[in-house]
């Protein structure tokens, strides 16, 4: 099957052509003929599997025709981050370039008054979190009435950060004859309450069971003592031919001393997360994108809504907190059919948490072994190492003032708190350490 196949106007294939796209994706083919003929949709895919596509192109095709107006958008795409609302905005820009439409994109961390300034001018695509459009509304600034489509995207990640009382509060104002689609990778209870509320006799459209991970993805669990993750994640960068990755940490200040810990390193590295403006955001995610770095730290805010092509890895530093999360982080990997490898760190406080991974998924994640390292294990000369800076917490082990220890006792002690330390500058590609223990013949 072709696009050519589904309905969409010769201007949109021109488009869909010239972005290097030839055949759509399951989700796609199956969405867009019923969004062209105006029914109502719930999409469950698992992510990277082209779900913004499915709903981005018919909607350019719908809103070709018609007369934008001051402050009513015709329609609205809610999504739950700044990054994934920019990526919305990405695919219209893109597909939407032979057609005469009006984007504006509401986001917190940028100046309200250009976009209100837009508003005055006229909306077709309102592209929207859920914070931005709510504070605007109250304000007076946007009228709702005008909108003949709406868009909920990541509609499990909306519930997880408490956005669903706005949500309900937004359909409210919005007039009851539309066309709504609703699209997630996963689909828990109370979305499926949302979707029957505001969906009218909805197509139920799931190309993958609900919270699957991709295929194309090979993905493993190490467990790792907290103090050795570190030491384990550097390894893993130098000898399993990373070419891009992304590497998640469920804290901001986690992502902050590990991304100076890498750069420590020699590694060309990046970071972003929530206390970044929205412009460093976009400036740190542009440099990952066009190769200045090809390692970003980064916390949720990038597990969703963030499409490069070719990132080759995705390391959970932190096993995530909620199950959904693993699938949308793993997500980044693995993209329109390229394969992709993912690792999930796992300390014993984290035991729970992967349990419930591994059921929310169906599927067990395989422990890492020595058969599975992409290169022969070979062990470098070990590096005088560099003392790190006091009082790193995740690496240093605890000291006493006094030790009655017997001289060689004291110094393989010594021995063993150096090979441990996240220590200075290393060159990429070279390993200066001892082997991570889980790489240890013993243990395996």
């Amino acid at each position: 099957m072709s696009f050519a196949d589904l309905g969409l106007s010769a201007d949109l294939l021109k488009a869909v052509e010239e972005a290097g796209y030839t055949e759509p994706t399951p989700i796609q083919a199956q969405a867009i003929p019923p969004v062209l003929m105006m029914k109502d949709i719930i999409g469950i895919a698992q992510t990277g599997t082209g779900k913004t596509a499915s709903f981005v192109l018919p909607m350019i095709d719908i809103l070709a025709s018609g007369r934008r107006r001051a402050l009513m958008p015709r329609s609205l795409i809610l999504a739950p981050t700044r990054e994934l609302a920019a990526q919305v905005a990405e695919n219209f820009e893109k597909y939407g370039k032979n057609h005469d439409l009006k984007l504006v994109l509401l986001i917190g961390g940028v100046q309200m008054g250009d976009q209100v300034k837009a508003l005055n001018d006229g909306v077709d695509v309102l592209i929207a979190t859920p914070g931005r459009l709510m504070d605007l509304f109250e304000r007076g600034k946007i009228l709702l009435n005008g909108c003949e489509l709406l868009v909920i995207d990541e509609a499990d990640r909306m519930l997880d950060m408490g956005f669903i009382p706005d949500i309900e509060f937004i359909c409210d104002k919005l007039p009851e004859t539309r066309q709504t689609m609703l699209f997630s990778a996963t689909m828990p209870p109370p979305i499926e309450k949302l979707a029957k509320k505001f969906l009218d006799n909805p197509k139920r459209i799931e190309v993958s069971r609900a919270a699957t991970t991709n295929k194309d993805i090979t993905a493993f669990k190490i467990p790792v003592e907290p103090r050795k993750k570190r030491e384990t994640l550097r390894w893993l960068l130098r000898n399993d031919l990373v070419e891009t990755a992304i590497i998640f940490a469920n804290r901001k200040t986690t992502v902050r001393e590990l991304n100076q810990s890498l750069q420590r390193h020699g590694f060309a590295s990046s970071e972003i997360h929530g206390d970044m403006d929205q412009s460093s955001r976009i400036q740190e995610l542009e440099r990952f994108k066009a190769g200045e770095v090809n390692i970003l730290v980064a916390s949720d805010v990038a597990a969703r809504g963030l499409d490069v092509k070719g990132v080759s890895h995705v390391f959970n530093f932190d096993t995530p907190w909620h199950p959904d999360d693993y699938v949308h982080r793993i997500g980044r990997t693995g993209r329109a059919g390229a394969k992709g490898r993912a690792f999930t760190f796992v300390t014993g406080e984290d035991a729970e948490a992967i349990q419930n991974v591994e059921k929310l998924t169906k599927t067990p994640i395989a422990v890492f072994g020595k058969k599975d390292v992409r290169v022969e294990l070979v062990e470098a000369p070990k590096e005088k190492p560099v003392r790190e800076k006091r009082g790193d917490p995740e690496e240093a082990p605890a000291r006493s003032r006094r030790s009655r220890d017997s001289e060689p006792e004291k110094k393989a002690k010594r021995s063993y708190r150096d090979n441990d330390r996240d220590d200075g500058p290393t060159a990429p590609g070279e390993w200066n350490g001892p082997r991570p223990s889980f790489l240890d013949v013993s243990a395996l």
